[in-house]
């Protein structure tokens, strides 16, 4: 018995108050109110919870916290569970409840009860007490009763669905209108999204009228459409993409540094014809001095090029050779563009003493095949797609009490909605891909489902994929040095979670919910990758540690280091063309300037390029920095210390990029934690 003070983090989204509380910022949810069984509802005007409405900002209400007193007569014991309603009005208005905290009469008495949801309509919202739980046997225990029953909605909420034969499974929603309320953008971020998306078409626009009175016929052209926003990269991209240094940099550091590995033999399909004796004793001198590598675009061999407007597109599947000299720098030895074919002659090899425009061009179809795979393959497939199989297995497996779904929720926010909108924007037929890119029409899902025949759970963790391509303690190699320290801080941090709820082996093994998630993930969501090292369940800790930091790096990390460099690397479109309008040579001698510019992208799809890439590649004003959680799912004082040693961590390490980086004349930022964002928002 005695006085309970509530407190409640609410956000709102209608046009009255009706007494109660409120937080947060997204359109759309009720007033809402907890009620502590047994305890006087709180709507009443005696209770003093009438109150004027907060100032509304930009469309929505601003984040409030709110404090009640309730006198309780008799002694409630501990508090399981609080319950949300919103008191029913004429405007059915939806209020966002972050989480409630009741303050018991005895000191230090104070319970946490995490909502992060929306309140709506008439239904009563009841939410548990937030110290994590795993699963028990007792049938009588109102905790289990709980998560079953919330499992058993999940399950009605969120379903699989097959975006197309052969690709992991998605969310089922046509568009982002029909997913589940709780996974939408809130306001701030849906108005940003939809402004630089107008932004963006307007700026297309006006460089289209621009160009109607410019020529289009040399590479410095491309300066009539490089305006608007661009970084200091991004200008010495435009300054130094024909140079060989700079070509072979990317491979390392550049928006795709997923494909180089170091050769440990001539590839069958590098064919060196008579009078290229001496390139082969290179090729062979670099490979015993470890100094030699390559990069193969075979994947692209044979996939159906683009028709954009009656004009018909081209692909190539080019294989690059590169050395490492002396001074370090990774420069390319010879391209072949096409593999050998029995009914083709012998494809050329291009070289670095040819024609400089053949030179060139060779290089320019290298790029436009390094922009195929690393937008359908590295990022929508290995982080976009993977990311939304997490998000709905841990949504359909995992209930609200389980220490692995407050864990994962931070890094799946906003997931579900960008990839919805990408396959209504993006990727869809009539999108953004068949109107300007080469493996458009159809080609996308083509090469997308070659890439998920590849896709390994070894090649999603860089211990292994770096140790697999022969990148451990190459010099130079910033996305490989930096992408194996963030793995072991994030290694870290989730072995201290773990062992605070997995006290052995057999605790993991013993866990139904874990279990089922593991499942879901590897059979359903992933369409029975086991075959391709995927665990369908888990017999230790160590085996729990490792999948967990495999997810908690691709949502954050690794979509970082390959989504952010499309702003700098790709707005200068001849260093990334998104497609080509010309066949690969198949002569050096004949390549001439209106070769070249016949071959890059036309105005239109430049603009195009350009725009997108800003788009989805430039900082979110809504971001939130890895480890630095806005939710407050954990209620545990030691999940909270992993919590704060992880940020200790991470601010160690931007240090150390920091102080590296003023020592290099292109600073590596990708991974440097505060620019790396919690979850896939874009």
């Amino acid at each position: 018995m005695g006085r309970l003070k509530s407190t409640a983090q609410v956000s709102r989204g209608g046009n009255e108050v009706f007494g109660g509380i409120v937080n947060g910022g997204h359109q759309g949810p009720p007033s809402s109110v907890p009620t502590p069984p047994q305890t006087p509802n709180p709507h009443s005007p005696q209770n003093g919870l009438s109150q004027d409405p907060p100032t509304k900002v930009s469309g929505f209400w601003p984040p409030q916290e709110e404090e009640f007193e309730h006198d309780v007569p008799d002694d409630l014991g501990p508090l399981q569970f609080v319950k949300l309603r919103k008191h029913h009005s004429l405007v059915d208005d939806a209020w966002f409840c972050d989480r409630i905290t009741v303050q018991g009469p005895g000191p230090g008495e104070e319970a946490a009860f995490p909502c992060y949801s929306w309140v709506q309509g008439e239904g009563v919202l009841c939410l548990p007490e937030g110290t994590a739980r795993l699963a028990g046997d007792n049938a009588l225990d109102v905790f289990q009763k709980h998560r079953e029953k919330e499992l058993k909605e999940r399950h009605q909420i969120y379903c699989w669905a097959t975006w197309k034969e052969g690709l992991p499974l998605t969310i089922a929603a046509g568009c982002e209108d029909d997913l589940p309320p709780n996974m939408r953008f809130q306001e701030e971020k849906r108005l940003d999204f939809e402004w630089t998306q107008k932004a963006g078409a307007l700026e297309m626009f006006l460089k289209r009228v621009y160009t109607l009175l410019s020529s289009w016929n040399r590479l410095e052209d491309f300066d009539h459409i490089f305006w608007g926003q661009k970084s200091t990269l991004a200008e010495k991209v435009r300054q130094h993409w024909q140079e060989d240094e700079f070509f072979g940099y990317q491979f390392l550091n550049g928006a795709n540094p997923m494909l180089l590995r170091r050769s440990t033999a001539l590839p069958p399909r590098l064919v060196l014809p008579s009078g290229m004796e001496e390139l082969r004793a290179q090729l062979e001198r670099e490979l015993q001095n470890g100094s030699l590598f390559e990069a193969d675009f075979i994947l692209l061999d044979g996939i159906p090029a683009n028709v954009i407007q009656g004009e018909k597109q081209y692909l190539a599947a080019p294989l690059v050779m590169l050395k490492v000299d002396p001074h370090g720098k990774l420069l390319p030895m010879v391209i072949q563009l096409q593999p050998p074919s029995p009914s083709s002659p012998t494809p050329p090899l291009f070289l670095p003493s040819d024609p400089p425009l053949a030179w060139l061009l060779a290089k320019s179809w290298v790029r436009n095949s390094d922009f195929q795979l690393h937008q359908l393959q590295y990022h929508l497939l290995n982080t976009h797609l993977l990311a939304e199989v997490i998000a709905v297995a841990t949504m359909r497996c995992l209930p609200g009490l389980h220490p692995v779904f407050k864990f994962l929720m931070p890094h799946i926010r906003y997931t579900m909605e960008i990839n919805t909108r990408a396959r209504t924007q993006l990727i869809s037929d009539g999108g953004v891909f068949d109107k300007a890119v080469s493996t458009g029409g159809g080609g996308h899902v083509h090469l997308l489902r070659r890439a998920m025949a590849q896709l390994t759970y070894c090649s999603l963790c860089p211990p292994d994929d770096l140790a697999e391509r022969g990148l451990l303690g190459t010099p130079g190699a910033h996305y490989a040095h930096d992408a194996l320290r963030l793995w072991d801080i994030t290694a870290r941090y989730v072995e201290r979670i773990v062992q605070l709820f997995y006290h052995g082996d057999d605790v993991v093994r013993g866990d139904p919910e874990l279990q089922a998630w593991c499942r879901e993930i590897t059979e359903v969501g992933l369409c029975r990758a086991q075959d391709r090292g995927f665990p369908v369940s888990f017999q230790s800790q160590n085996q729990l540690c490792h999948f967990l930091t495999m997810c908690v790096f691709t949502c954050t990390a690794q979509h970082g280091a390959i989504n952010k460099g499309q702003l700098e690397w790709y707005a200068w479109v001849p260093n990334a063309p998104c497609t080509m309008r010309m066949p690969p040579p198949t002569t050096k001698e004949d390549v001439t300037m209106a070769t070249v510019m016949g071959s890059l992208p036309d105005v239109q799809k430049a603009c195009l390029q350009m725009a997108i890439t800003w788009h989805l590649g430039r900082r979110q004003p809504d971001m939130v920095p890895l480890g630095h959680h806005k939710e407050k799912y954990f209620s545990e004082a030691k999940a909270k210390a992993a919590l704060n040693q992880f940020q200790t961590d991470l601010a160690n390490l931007e240090r150390e990029i920091t102080a590296r980086n003023e020592q290099l004349d292109l600073p590596y930022e990708y991974l440097k934690p505060s620019l790396t964002e919690n979850s896939i928002t874009i």
